[in-house]
């Protein structure tokens, strides 16, 4: 399988402010303001798209077809040809206008996935929490894991 990464700035402002180690974030395959790299193009074949996390600026340019960098282009053009695109919003409380957005882009063929963990595999750390959303992401991407125990296990 093959993956390709871009790290937007803002993700890196995030990082650094919940007091990540900006070195730990994977590096970026293409700048995000390359509008020129691969995934812009609905020519260049990719099975699915996922954006983790997915702000609600990203939400609103996917959900309008406005896309200022390379992330939401590359999410439009999934939606456009038809190909899977998750996005795991991480935004909460929820405004009417982002509600709106995930609606629309839930009706373009996009999965909406809330960065809400379950509790009924009783978790017991940060990590197993984290471990779910990203278990829940690999669900729809048809990726084996065995990141949670699953309801009735």
């Amino acid at each position: 399988m093959e993956v390709s990464v871009v790290v937007s700035e803002g993700a890196k402002k995030v990082a650094k402010a919940e007091h990540e180690d900006l070195e730990r974030l994977p590096k970026s395959d293409y700048s995000e303001d390359d509008f020129a790299a691969p995934p812009a193009s609905g020519s260049y074949k990719l099975d699915a798209m996922v954006v983790c996390p997915c702000s609600v600026k990203t939400l609103g340019e996917v959900a309008h077809g406005c896309g200022s960098g390379l992330i939401a282009r590359a999410a439009e053009v999934c939606l456009k040809e038809r190909r899977k695109l998750v996005l795991v919003v991480r935004e909460t409380p929820l405004s009417p206008i982002a509600i709106e957005n995930m609606r629309l882009v839930t009706m373009a063929g996009a999965v909406v996935l809330p960065a809400s963990p379950a509790f009924y595999h009783k978790p017991k750390t940060i990590s197993d929490l984290v471990d779910f959303i990203v278990g829940k992401t690999l669900d729809q991407l048809g990726v084996g894991h065995k990141l949670f125990k699953r309801w009735g296990e």
